[in-house]
C-alpha cells in the first residue's frame, strides 16, 4: 500500500520508474473518505523500486516525504526500502545508559577518507580502544549535494545515499553494538533546509510567515506534522536500532500546546523502551536553560534524559583561552567554572549581557549531573568561528593537556568532538554544496557578513561552497602516530580508564562538588582550581606561576599532566599544568 499526505493538493498520481527513471506506469491515488488528507493505492511494488508523485496538474515529479531511500539525492525519485530485511546480528545488546557514560560526536563525511558508514565502521576500534561508550553522528538525513553538516536536511526518513544509505547505517549500528558501542543520532526537528524541500507542496509541514534563525518554523498546531515527528524519531529507535536522539535546537520548536511535542515525544520514546527492553536516550540541544527539559514529566518536566551543556562549555573555554568576547563574557567571572560545576547552569535567573535579560532557571540540586552532557568543543562551537578552529590552533600542548583533564572530570557527561583524543590540527569548517547559484551565493556572502560585524576580515572566512572548505575540515588520520599526538591520545586513554575506575569521578550529586578558585585578580585564563569530587581533588594551575595546594597526609597522585612536586601535606603544580590527587588507599 502506497499512502502520502497531500491536503493541499486535489489529485495525486504514483509515477513508477526503472533506476534510469523510465516510467513504468502510474496510477492515481484515491483520496481518504474522513478528510484527513491522506491519499492511497494498493500498487504492489518491489524492494529498490523507484517512484515518486505528481501533485495536481504539475508535470514534476515530487519525492515521498517519508522515503526511506533517495538513490539520486534529495531532487530525484524515491526508492523503497524494507529495514526488516536486514539480518541483525545484535540480539543480546542490551543498550547503555547515559549514566557513566562518555559521548564521542562525529560528523560522517570528514571523520575518514572515504566519508562513508562503511568505512567509519574500519575506525570503531579506535574509539573502543580509546574508551567512550556513546557514537553521536551529526545528521545523517537527505540533503541536496554531496557535503554539508546535516542541519541542511529535508527528508528525514532518508539516510543520504553519498554516506552509504539506510543498509549502510544498519550495517553501522549493527557493528557499533558488537563492539559495545552505543549509537546516538542527532536529528533536527526545528527547521527544513533551503533546497529540496518539496514538502510544503503536499501539507502544511511549515507555518507561513513564522521563521527560525534557519528558515520557516515548521507548524507543531497541525496534528499530522506533530506524528510526522514522533514516527521518524520512533523510525531510528526501532528500524535502526539506534540507541538514543540527540534533539536539535529544541528552543526552536515553537509550541503552544499542552502536551509539548517533546513532552510527547519523551512519551512515546520511554513506551517503546519498554517494548524494546533497552534503555532510549534523548538528548536535547536547548538555549533555554530550563529545567523543565530534563525534569521528570510527574515533576511538570518533559521527561527527556539529558540536555547539552553550553554553559558549562563557555566557563571552560574562557578559562583556557581568555576569550572573552560575544556570549563569553559573562563567563569571565570568576565563579563561573565553579558554578557550573557545583549547579549545572551559570545563567540561573541571573542577567546575561549577550542577551540583554535575565535568563534561565535554577537547576534543582535533585537532578543528577549526568543529565548534563558537557564538553570543551562541539561542532557548534568550533565549526560556527569565522576560521573553523579548534583549540589545538591556539592553545599550547600543556594547556590542551588541562583541558583534557577538565572535560574528563566535569560532574556532567562528558562529550568529545571527532580528532579532539589526539589534539587534531585540521580544522572544522562550515561547508555547503549547494547546487543553485543563488543559494550558493547568498550562503558564502552571508557566512562573511555575519562575521564582518564581529569583526574578522572576510579574507579569513572559508568560502563554505569551496570544495577545498569540505576537504581541510576531513581528519588526517596519520596524526595519529606522530609523538605530540600520540601523547595527548595516551592521555585521553588514561583519563577515561580513571574516570571509569574511580566512583567519585562519575558521582552524580552535584552538591558533593567543590570548586575553590584563586589567582582571581588577573586574566580570566590565569586562575588556579581546586575541584573537589567528594575525596579526589582535581587540581588546575592556568596561571602564570608555580601554585601550591594543601593536601592531606600521604595523598596519592592518581594523574598528572606534568611531574609536580609531591611533599607530606603539599603539592606544587607548574604553570599549566593539572594534576588528579587522592586520599592513601
Amino acid at each position: 500500500m502506497i499512502s502520502v499526505w497531500a491536503p493541499r493538493v486535489d489529485s495525486v498520481r504514483l509515477r513508477r520508474l526503472t533506476p534510469a527513471c523510465v516510467t513504468i506506469s502510474e496510477h492515481d491515488l484515491e483520496p481518504s473518505q474522513d478528510g484527513s488528507g491522506w491519499w492511497r493505492a494498493d500498487v504492489p511494488m518491489a524492494e529498490g523500486e523507484r517512484y515518486g508523485f505528481l501533485l495536481g496538474d504539475s508535470t514534476e515529479l515530487r519525492p515521498d516525504p517519508r522515503s526511506r531511500r533517495q538513490p539520486r539525492g534529495v531532487h530525484g525519485p524515491s526508492a523503497l526500502f524494507d529495514p526488516a530485511r536486514f539480518e541483525w546480528t545484535d540480539a543480546d545488546w542490551t543498550g547503555r545508559p547515559l549514566a557513566g557514560g562518555i559521548v564521542y560526536e562525529l560528523h560522517i563525511g570528514t571523520f575518514t577518507p572515504e566519508g562513508t558508514l562503511d568505512a567509519l565502521i574500519g575506525k570503531l576500534d579506535h574509539l573502543v580502544a580509546l574508551g567512550v561508550t556513546h557514537i553521536e553522528l551529526l545528521p545523517v538525513n537527505a540533503f541536496s549535494g554531496d557535503w554539508n553538516w546535516g542541519y541542511d536536511g529535508v527528508l528525514w526518513y532518508a539516510v543520504h545515499e553519498g554516506y552509504g544509505g539506510p543498509a549502510a547505517y544498519q550495517r553501522l549500528v549493527d557493528a557499533a553494538h558488537a563492539r559495545g558501542l552505543a549509537v546516538i543520532q542527532d536529528v533536527v526537528y526545528n527547521h527544513l533546509g533551503p533546497s529540496g524541500n518539496y514538502l510544503p507542496e503536499f501539507a502544511p509541514y511549515l507555518r507561513d510567515g513564522q521563521h527560525t534563525s534557519w528558515g520557516e518554523s515548521v507548524n507543531l498546531d497541525e496534528p499530522a506534522v506533530r506524528e510526522f515527528i514522533i514516527e521518524n524519531a520512533l523510525m531510528w529507535l526501532h528500524d535502526f536500532h539506534v540507541d538514543g536522539l540527540r534533539l536539535d535546537a529544541v528552543h526552536a520548536l515553537h509550541d503552544e500546546q499542552t502536551p509539548h511535542l517533546l513532552h510527547e515525544l519523551a512519551e512515546r520514546v520511554d513506551a517503546l523502551a519498554v517494548q524494546l527492553d533497552r534503555p532510549l536516550t534523548l538528548i536535547a540541544e536547548s538555549d533555554l536553560n530550563d529545567p523543565r527539559m530534563i525534569l521528570p514529566r510527574e515533576a511538570g518536566g518533559h521527561g527527556l534524559t539529558a540536555q547539552w551543556s553550553d554553559d558549562w562549555h563557555h566557563a571552560i573555554h574562557v578559562a583556557l583561552t581568555g576569550e572573552t568576547q560575544g556570549y563569553y563574557a559573562d563567563f569571565a567571572a570568576p565563579d563561573a567554572v565553579a558554578k557550573v560545576s557545583q549547579s549545572g547552569f551559570f545563567h540561573d535567573g541571573t542577567f546575561s549581557s549577550f542577551r540583554g535579560r535575565t535568563h534561565g532557571a535554577p537547576l534543582p540540586s535533585s537532578v543528577p549531573s549526568w543529565r548534563l552532557v558537557t564538553f570543551a568543543q562541539d561542532h557548534d562551537q568550533i565549526g560556527n568561528r569565522a576560521a573553523g578552529d579548534r583549540l589545538s590552533a591556539s592553545l599550547s600542548p600543556e594547556r590542551l593537556a588541562v583541558a583534557a583533564v577538565l572535560t574528563l572530570t566535569a560532574p556532567g557527561t562528558p562529550m568529545l568532538f571527532m580528532g579532539e583524543e589526539w589534539s587534531a590540527s585540521t580544522p572544522w569548517q562550515f561547508f555547503t554544496s549547494h547546487r543553485e547559484p543563488e543559494l550558493a551565493r547568498a550562503t558564502a556572502e552571508g557566512r562573511i557578513n555575519e562575521f564582518a560585524q564581529m569583526g574578522w576580515d572576510p579574507e579569513q572566512v572559508p568560502d563554505p561552497q569551496d570544495p577545498a572548505t569540505f576537504e581541510r575540515s576531513r581528519l588526517d588520520w596519520n596524526e595519529v602516530a606522530e609523538p605530540s599526538h600520540a601523547r595527548i591520545l595516551d592521555l585521553y586513554r588514561r583519563l577515561i580508564t580513571l574516570r571509569r575506575e574511580v566512583p567519585e569521578l562519575t558521582d552524580p550529586d552535584m552538591t558533593r562538588t567543590v570548586v575553590t578558585v584563586s589567582h582571581v585578580d588577573g586574566a580570566p585564563e590565569h586562575r588556579a582550581y581546586r575541584i573537589e569530587r567528594g575525596d579526589v581533588a582535581v587540581l588546575v594551575n592556568l596561571s602564570e606561576d608555580e601554585v601550591e595546594f594543601e593536601l592531606a597526609p600521604d595523598s596519592r597522585i592518581l594523574l598528572e599532566t606534568t611531574p609536580c612536586v609531591l611533599m607530606a601535606r603539599t603539592i606544587v603544580l607548574s604553570p599549566e599544568s593539572a594534576a588528579i590527587v587522592a586520599p592513601p588507599q
